[in-house]
């Protein structure tokens, strides 16, 4: 059985009652300040006392003590899944991040990499958040909403293509993209529209609902859309490629722009002319598909919120008990160049 080496002696752990002798106040008034409690009345000049006695003497406050004590803590969990997550994914989490870091809570991110619907609350809840912000890669239950709320979850919410029932809901429909793509299409003149579909793990949750809005896009215009499916591989593009004349297509909408970079070059290597026999449309606006030639056309993805997110987090977890609200995020719009 190995044992951990030695460790130098540290020193006793400081606590309140060491930074209240330091301050010359009480324990009650170190944890009022400490804790960022707005509700007491403490002057500036003892509120800098005691935070400059914890940093001589290096305390930080017990969370798992403030926990108890509260019935649940300052934490909103982010549980995170192993799938890829675009530049507006990115752009979401940081804005909540600081958003919320603003705002005193304490951001975790969770590895929640194979549980399945009816574990994942339950490991959750151990944490004891205020909040959770779940990904729709994990199929909430109600069941499970149950557990993280009884847990003390003030606010459970989800983010996704569609709204959880019992939930509060984030809702990046990500049909606005596969319409706006192939409305961009139409526009062009073109009829015969290719959707790339593809085949890497975790990427149905947004393929399918693109494909749907571009599907609902065509109706009214007697459009014909055709589902391609494509790995992420130089030989699965050239492979498409090749039979690309023989499927009759004008136009791809190519998921995102990865793929319609990997796409286009093999149809430029097969011969077929872009845009003159094929236009292709992307998604994400990457500043790499501005460099190619043609440029790509794409379609720009926003979030569109009426206040801040992490100030309607806070809100949230403020006013407990109310009805599930259903907030919309994505704002869409195609941005035509070379390719279309």
């Amino acid at each position: 059985m190995s044992q951990l080496p030695n460790q130098p002696a540290e020193g006793p752990v400081p606590t309140s009652a060491d930074v209240a002798r330091l301050a010359g106040v009480s324990r009650a008034t170190v944890s009022y300040v400490l804790n960022n409690n707005a509700s007491v009345r403490i002057s500036e000049p003892t509120r800098r006392r005691v935070r400059e006695a914890a940093a001589e003497l290096g305390y930080v406050p017990h969370a798992a003590a403030r926990s108890l004590r509260a019935g649940h803590t300052r934490m909103v969990l982010l549980p995170t899944m192993n799938f890829p997550a675009g530049p507006l994914h990115h752009r979401f989490f940081h804005q909540l991040e600081s958003g919320l870091r603003r705002l005193d809570y304490t951001v975790v991110q969770y590895g929640s990499t194979g549980l399945d619907a009816d574990d994942a609350p339950r490991a959750w809840a151990e944490l004891r958040p205020v909040a959770v912000i779940a990904l729709g890669t994990i199929a909430l239950t109600p069941q499970g909403i149950s557990v993280l709320r009884r847990s003390g979850a003030k606010a459970v919410i989800t983010l996704g293509p569609r709204p959880v029932d019992g939930a509060h809901a984030l809702v990046m429909d990500q049909r606005e993209v596969g319409s706006c793509a192939t409305g961009h299409l139409l526009e062009r003149g073109r009829r015969r529209i290719g959707v790339v579909m593809p085949e890497e793990s975790g990427l149905g949750l947004f393929a399918e609902p693109r494909l749907a809005g571009a599907r609902q896009a065509a109706l009214s215009h007697g459009a014909r859309i055709e589902p391609l499916p494509l790995r992420y591989e130089e030989e699965s593009a050239a492979r498409l490629a090749a039979r690309w004349r023989t499927m009759g297509l004008d136009a791809v909408f190519a998921y995102n722009d990865e793929y319609a970079m990997l796409l286009m070059r093999a149809l430029q290597d097969a011969g077929v002319e872009v845009p003159r026999e094929t236009a292709v449309v992307g998604a994400d606006d990457l500043m790499l598909g501005r460099l190619l030639r043609p440029r790509l056309s794409s379609v720009r993805m926003e979030l569109a919120t009426p206040q801040p997110l992490a100030d309607l987090v806070d809100r949230l977890v403020q006013h407990p008990g109310g009805a599930p609200e259903h907030h919309d995020l994505l704002w869409a719009r195609a941005v035509h160049r070379e390719s279309s």
